[in-house]
């Protein structure tokens, strides 16, 4: 034992650049996630005594992945409060009116909201949009996907708050003693990688596909849409208006037709007046559903009898092939007789029930949503030939908490801005607000955490603390050194640059990130270069990744929405990534 102590004392250098070579390839083979990879290995530093259980432990003090995880907050609270949804909403009834404008107006949308959220939603929520313009304006929709993706990559790099990776490389570089970086100190350089990037997508256009998606419907398979009947009540203030002028209906409720004394009429209906009774055939996503169902206008759904109440909890519940209703129309399903419950909507993969909600003939996998009272629930997770019948997890919108949700994000955006307090300790405050005021509960902030992120981006900076305090650092820099020596200074921004944005295109970026953070700003000092630029070079070179699908985590999605190749990836992100880097790095060396 006081042998393998000795050796580990006297090779510990060799021995950390060899766990993390043995890291590498087990991030490549993926056959365990990169949060497990980063996880046990920060585990076999500790275990060998090159990262004592008090600097393990200090990794949590970094305010790097908490600044993080507030923003997830300050997402979750824009998505909770509909803002996104609104937003997206006003982008598709310009595109209506101008679907070529909305495409420019698309892209520039997409940066600026990239610039202060989280991607991966508003991602989601422009794949559906890039669907309805692909119809609008005869475009395909394989040439839009891609591009609208790589847009919000782009915008991502406008500031710091753009992206995690952006956040966990100006926290490491605070604690190897730079100075701290400013929301929009990189906001130079990400514009010259954005405006070159749209060029590049704009002249490279034909190297994407023009075929169809195969597998996705025209909202790319992200959004469960439902089938729904709106009611009007008695008591309505909507009695009265025409149907064109109700504010319900946008990108996330569609209007399928209006049923009046039995008869449903699908076109020129914009004009007719409401009466009470009307219902209204709407095709809407969850959340639209239940703030519909909150707003008190309408009857929402579908019971046996009239008086059936629309309150209670509501509940997700699917078809079993084996129910005895298949084939028969919805309205007689036999639960709906028997106990107090409300359908509120009904939705089938990749095609539209119909033709009103009542005269749905069930299909096995169809899923529900019911309303209904403890007792009926308790009853219809007894019922064998429904699965998985659980508690369902949309929820309304809170329009009304809209406008605090988005004062937080611009107070954060402003108080770190002007340098009056840091940009964690904002976010934080912010949090706190929008928890107060009840924009998010907090069950739903937490929910919009990404745990797996997180715990990543703290292995990482274990893992990278190991390797400075085993001398692995010091000692790649010793092989760097020599040959960098007498190599121009500017040549060392645009080597970082591209050595990122390669092993980001392989790897975790935030892996990536973390663990060339301390070598970069090492290698600066060693060849007495000033290390900001090539910090910046190493943020936008980590994310800035479009030529394979597990470059950054939006691409997989896009991926998947547009039925695309690997190789429509590589084919347009190739060049794409040599544009973008050589705009970004030419930048660098000019201003920084």
């Amino acid at each position: 034992m006081h042998f393998i102590t000795a050796l580990i004392g006297i090779y510990r250098a060799e021995i950390g650049l060899l766990i993390l070579a043995l890291m590498f390839v087990a991030f490549v083979r993926e056959r365990y996630s990169p949060t497990v990879v980063s996880v046990v290995g920060a585990c076999v530093f500790a275990a060998l005594g090159l990262l004592d259980e008090k600097d393990l432990f200090s990794v949590f003090s970094n305010s790097a992945p908490l600044t993080v995880g507030a923003m997830f907050v300050l997402s979750g609270a824009l998505i909770r409060t509909g803002t996104i949804n609104r937003v997206a909403d006003l982008v598709m009834a310009r595109a209506q009116r101008h679907p070529r404008l909305a495409l420019a107006e698309v892209t520039l949308g997409t940066v600026i909201l990239s610039a202060f959220l989280n991607n991966t939603p508003v991602v989601v929520l422009l794949i559906p949009i890039m669907f309805k313009l692909a119809q609008a304006t005869g475009y395909p929709v394989k040439k839009l996907l891609i591009p609208m993706n790589a847009v919000a990559v782009m915008g991502g790099c406008v500031t710091l708050i753009g992206t995690s990776t952006n956040l966990i490389v100006a926290g490491i570089a605070a604690e190897q003693g730079m100075a701290p970086f400013g929301i929009f100190d990189i906001t130079p350089y990400g514009l010259a990688g954005v405006l070159a990037g749209v060029a590049a997508l704009t002249g490279l256009s034909f190297l994407l596909p023009g075929d169809p998606p195969s597998i996705a419907g025209e909202d790319g398979g992200n959004v469960q849409d439902y089938l729904t009947e709106l009611t009007l009540s008695r008591d309505s203030d909507l009695i009265g208006r025409t149907v064109g002028s109700l504010s319900i209906i946008g990108r996330s409720a569609s209007l399928l037709g209006l049923k009046r004394a039995g008869e449903i009429r699908r076109r020129g209906i914009e004009e007719e007046e409401l009466h009470a009774g009307d219902r209204l055939l709407v095709h809407a996503d969850g959340a639209t559903i239940m703030t519909l169902r909150e707003s008190g206008d309408f009857e929402i759904g579908l019971a046996a009898a009239s008086e059936t109440p629309g309150g209670g909890t509501v509940i997700e519940a699917m078809i079993a092939p084996s129910h005895p209703s298949i084939g028969e129309r919805l309205i007689d399903i036999p639960f709906l007789h028997a106990l107090r419950v409300r359908i509120i909507g009904i939705h089938r993969a990749r095609h539209l029930p119909g033709p009103d909600l009542s005269e749905t003939r069930v299909r096995g996998a169809d899923r529900l949503l019911i309303a209904g009272s403890d007792d009926s629930i308790r009853s219809l997770k007894d019922n064998a030939h429904l699965i998985g019948v659980d508690i369902s997890r949309t929820r309304a919108f809170r329009p009304r908490k809209a406008w605090i949700a988005i004062l937080a994000l611009t107070a954060v955006v402003l108080l770190s801005a002007v340098e009056l307090i840091g940009i964690g300790l904002a976010a934080f405050i912010a949090v706190g607000v929008i928890l107060v005021t009840r924009c998010i509960d907090p069950e739903e902030a937490w929910a919009a955490i990404d745990g797996d992120v997180l715990i990543l981006i703290f292995a990482m900076l274990a893992v990278g603390l190991a390797l400075e305090q085993a001398g692995s650092v010091a000692l790649m820099v010793g092989w760097i050194e020599p040959l960098l020596a007498a190599a121009p200074a500017w040549t060392l921004v645009f080597l970082i640059y591209f050595f990122a944005l390669l092993l980001s295109e392989l790897l975790s970026n935030n892996a990536v990130a973390a663990l060339l953070t301390p070598l970069t700003i090492a290698l600066a000092h060693q060849l007495g270069a000033d290390p900001r630029p090539l910090v910046i070079a190493l943020m936008i070179g980590a994310s800035a990744c479009f030529a394979t699908p597990i470059g950054y985590q939006t691409n997989a999605l896009v991926h998947a929405a547009g039925d695309y190749r690997f190789s429509d990836f590589v084919r347009i992100g190739i060049p794409l990534n040599l544009i973008v880097g050589l705009a970004v790095c030419t930048t660098l060396t000019l201003l920084a």
